[in-house]
């Protein structure tokens, strides 16, 4: 019986879906359905009342689930330790970052860090935030700084930087001539939007709604170098991060127009999972990050 078949079956009764359990862990449907058929082989009882819907644990999958699920956290609290030895002995920090925070703002921090830890290696990714989620609680990676974070007993959270939002536009756009600008006078432009579904894209659908503005979204990208992209050919406008464009601006290809409504901001966080056993560079560097954050 291996670990990611107990997931599997784990995710069978939290999500209450084979299909969404499928996606989740890229298998087709009938494997799914395998799995769990050859769990209820190999200990001769049945799990789940696959009449029932929405699907029902029988009393023997009651306890095998509690089982399982405890198999598991045991299972990624002892990679997170292990992680933690080699990161240790090996003077290695692994850190994950959205790709807006990991190429404009860590490395000011990374290069602070380094004055105190010069030996250690800070070994940063560009990730999702689920993605980010995900390989922290497993224990792949030591801290995560993700945008919008979300509460979960399973982490410890801890606020970073909160970043000026701005009007994105092309110095050919006819809002580019503007010093400040009005939220309203978004009504109805052509919108370059985060993904659907993203942190920051439902942040910024928040600050739209509170206003009433209806914008028409022309483009949507899953990161934020794309859209700066599309901003810079004028194919519409965005509501981007300002630390996140310096560049662009400096270079004249993008304006950022700040907003005379009130002061829009995204938060973002420092995620690690607790209890986790980190180096003391480890320590320090959520420390660091803490503190230069505020």
């Amino acid at each position: 019986m291996h670990i990611e078949m107990l997931k599997v079956f784990c995710d069978i009764v939290e999500l209450g879906s084979f299909s969404k359990t499928a996606e989740k862990h890229f298998l087709s449907q009938s494997a799914v359905s395998q799995q769990l058929a050859q769990l209820e082989l190999a200990h001769n009882c049945q799990l789940l009342d696959r009449k029932k819907r929405p699907l029902e644990l029988t009393t023997a999958g009651q306890l095998f689930y509690h089982a399982a699920r405890d198999i598991i956290e045991r299972y990624e609290q002892l990679k997170t330790e292990l992680n933690a030895l080699k990161s240790s002995a090996g003077g290695r920090i692994n850190v994950a970052a959205i790709f807006s925070i990991g190429m404009h703002t860590l490395p000011d921090y990374i290069k602070k860090f380094l004055v105190s830890y010069p030996d250690v290696n800070v070994h940063v990714e560009y990730m999702t935030n689920d993605k980010i989620y995900e390989l922290i609680l497993t224990g792949d990676i030591d801290i995560g700084l993700v945008a919008v974070p979300k509460r979960d007993k399973r982490l410890d959270v801890y606020d970073f930087e909160s970043e000026p939002l701005v009007l994105a536009c092309s110095q050919r756009h006819p809002l580019s001539h503007e010093s400040q600008i009005d939220i309203h006078r978004l009504q109805f432009e052509r919108f370059i939007a985060f993904e659907k579904d993203t942190p920051t894209r439902t942040w910024i659908d928040g600050i739209l709604d509170r206003y009433n503005i209806a914008v028409r979204p022309v483009m949507e990208f899953d990161n934020i170098e794309t859209i700066k992209r599309a901003v810079e050919i004028n194919s519409g406008v965005s509501i981007l991060p300002h630390t996140a464009i310096l560049q662009e601006v400096n270079s004249g290809t993008i304006k950022a127009i700040p907003f005379l409504n009130e002061n829009f901001v995204r938060p973002t966080g420092i995620i690690v999972r607790k209890e986790k056993l980190l180096s003391q560079a480890g320590r320090y560097l959520i420390e660091l990050l803490r503190k230069q954050g505020k």
